[in-house]
């Protein structure tokens, strides 16, 4: 519970739909993200709650139940046990994982619901929406199939796009379907309920838009957009929002907010508790965030203290940038409205997405890792972890890479990391007995140690602002120095010197255990077991395992060390391209240089929307050569990416109408 005097953190990460299986970009998108500044703010000895579950109701589970042939609660409680699994196999450290379907849930929902009503802040107005005669049943958003209005993608759900991201409403559709039946659906009217978002938006009598027997008198204004507006710029001001989370938000508010529909045709919800409306549900973006709320009443009575104390608590909110409006602008005017001192997001940590190689995640086509398939890669949930980390797609996309993961892996992990702290550890065994050595530090030593409090202060100025991804470099360069450190002072000849290279052989080596011993704690957040490892091994105290801005010797001198051994596994080639071919449904090939592939149709001059993609594409592609050639990867890997960076760079001259340049192979001139 929060303590006065203390650093109250409560940290939510967005609800998974209980109906899918997290792929590796969901779980970087939220839990993993979340879960690092979770243990870093513990680290810190913050008072922290950190809670998540599955989002269980709405159409989306009553459609894989149909998809299945289960009851949506058999479906809920087959997943949510899944889900809990993939994440404890993460080492997730959620302080409670909950779930929606629950009395908790139903009793603040309605409760939030009935403080709108009261208040004036819901609208009764009727709806168009697509009935299938058929099935003799309005359809809700997701049980609606057709073509995006606004792109043309042939898949479009009746609620998002999956490819432009836009929202939708289910009439906008082209070619509707049913997905129960495939039978095309008629557009009739129904009425529903709207949380009334606009700014001057003023009770009137009868017709659509009608107020109820609980709305203030005629003509008070209604200023639910003029409380969010406000409170989002004292919010900006004082918090960390992430760039992409403050665009969004703000180009909803741009565009003007309209009424948003907080009910649906639905079995299987929160029911609405007001006559008239018995029979549906509460949508599921007005009822899922309340999710947060209910799901920590289950883990405490005391729940209130969390949620109903903004004096004391600073909430972050982690999730993908595609859950930004509802955490921004729809979930706070209904806490606002409700007028019930709730805590209100101070963070919103939003990232952009991740995806996998050249395309995108696909259960049903086999492209990608899911969770549930991680861990039959052999691989640890630790190397999935530290990975997913460092190429945490915090300012854009980033993609998954098998060749990639093994290039991370064998080189940052096995040979910088794990290297350092392995030797650190087997000196002082070797030399010294186990036991660390006495310690005379010289001027190299303290700009050595210089330099690792200042990569500790930007760990600590990068974790607050919740910067994961950069962080992660600070831990890596403290490692980089120690090698570094241990090569130019090379304490193994040392030690068979004379009785002054002796001393220096331990003073490097307590200098060197000293820092894995710190590497250990900065480990933590990101890989857990790895950390624990070397803690066994270093035999490091646990009191150790809380985090201040300044460097202590927690191994000091005549501290007994455990028995070391290597931290880390090589990855081989012929592994990861197994592991390639498996994940890789239609991708599995490896794309052959440009000058190899077939002719292809030159594109249309002119076309301004292929001319933006290609723009994007070749982007994109040359910050994966950059990239590449600052890991200084394999010059045969660099040679495809670079020959697929100028067939893009051919492909969009050809769009711009221009006359693509002629490359010049780069070679010694001759004399």
């Amino acid at each position: 519970l929060p303590v006065e005097g203390m650093r109250n953190v409560l940290i939510t990460s967005a609800l998974p739909y209980v109906n899918n299986v997290p792929h590796l970009g969901n779980i970087i998108g939220c839990v993993l993200s979340a879960d690092t500044f979770a243990r870093y703010c513990r680290l810190r000895n913050w008072n922290t709650l950190f809670v998540c579950g599955t989002d269980e109701y709405g159409t989306a589970t009553e459609t894989k139940a149909v998809e299945e042939g289960l009851t949506p609660q058999q479906i809920c409680d087959k997943y949510h046990a899944l889900h809990a699994d993939i994440y404890r196999w993460f080492h997730i450290s959620f302080d409670y994982f909950g779930r929606t379907t629950t009395p908790h849930q139903t009793t603040i929902a309605q409760d939030i619901f009935q403080r709108l009503l009261a208040r004036g802040f819901l609208l009764q107005d009727s709806l168009q929406q697509l009935q299938c005669e058929t099935c003799q049943r309005f359809l809700a958003d997701r049980f609606v199939e057709g073509t995006c209005p606004f792109c043309s993608y042939g898949e479009a759900r009746g609620d998002q796009c999956d490819k432009c991201g836009k929202l939708i409403n289910a009439v906008e559709l082209k070619n509707p379907q049913c997905k129960l039946c495939r039978g095309v659906p008629v557009v009739k009217p129904t009425q529903h309920l709207f949380l009334d978002l606009p700014k001057a938006s003023f009770v009137a009598g009868g017709g659509d838009g009608a107020p109820f027997p609980h709305s203030p008198p005629m003509g008070v204004p209604l200023q639910l957009e003029e409380q969010l507006e406000p409170w989002l710029e004292q919010t900006w001001a004082r918090g960390d929002w992430t760039a992409n989370a403050r665009y969004i938000t703000r180009s909803w508010l741009r565009d003007g907010l309209k009424p948003r529909c907080i009910t649906r045709d639905l079995k299987w919800g929160t029911p609405v508790p007001l006559d008239g409306f018995r029979d549906k549900v509460f949508y599921v973006w007005f009822d899922a965030p309340i999710g947060y709320l209910s799901i920590t009443a289950n883990y405490t009575e005391h729940w209130e203290r969390w949620w109903k104390n903004p004096q004391q608590v600073e909430l972050y909110n982690f999730m993908a940038k595609d859950n930004v409006p509802f955490h921004s602008v729809i979930f706070p005017s209904s806490l606002l409205g409700a007028d019930d001192n709730y805590t209100l997001v101070n963070h919103l940590i939003a990232t952009e997405y991740l995806n996998y190689e050249d395309g995108k995640f696909s259960k049903s086509r086999g492209v990608g890792v899911f969770g549930d398939m991680a861990k039959d890669t052999g691989i640890p949930a630790d190397i999935w972890r530290f990975y997913l980390l460092f190429l945490r797609p915090e300012g854009q996309d980033s993609a998954f890479s098998w060749s990639d993961l093994l290039l991370k892996n064998n080189s940052e992990l096995l040979n910088n990391l794990g290297n350092f702290i392995n030797r650190a550890g087997m000196f002082v065994c070797k030399f010294f007995g186990g036991t660390v050595p006495e310690m005379v530090l010289t001027l190299d030593d303290k700009r050595l140690l210089a330099r690792v409090t200042l990569e500790l202060h930007q760990y600590h100025q990068l974790l607050e602002k919740v910067r994961i991804r950069d962080a992660l470099r600070c831990v890596l360069s403290i490692s980089r120095h120690g090698n570094q450190y241990i090569q130019v002072n090379e304490p193994w000849k040392r030690i068979k010197g004379d009785e002054q290279d002796r001393q220096r052989a331990g003073t490097v080596t307590g200098v060197a255990v000293t820092m894995a011993a710190l590497l250990a704690v900065l480990l933590q957040p990101y890989m857990p077991s790895v950390s624990a490892a070397i803690q066994g091994q270093l035999c490091i105290p646990p009191d150790c395992f809380v985090l201040s801005h300044s460097l202590t010797c927690t191994l000091p001198p005549g501290h007994r060390v455990g028995t070391v051994s290597p931290l880390f596994q090589k990855l081989e080639n012929d592994q990861i391209e197994a592991l390639r071919k498996r994940f890789g449904g239609g991708q599995a090939k490896q794309a052959p240089p440009a000058s190899a592939c077939p002719a292809a149709t030159p594109p249309t001059p002119g076309d301004p929307q292929l001319i933006q993609v290609l723009t994007e594409e070749v982007a994109k592609q040359g910050n994966h050569v950059r990239q590449l050639k600052a890991n200084k990867a394999e010059k045969a890997q660099v040679d495809v990416e670079v020959a697929k960076l100028l067939e893009l760079k051919k492909q969009l001259a050809l769009a711009e109408g221009k006359t693509p340049e002629v490359s010049v192979p780069k070679g010694k001139r001759k004399k």
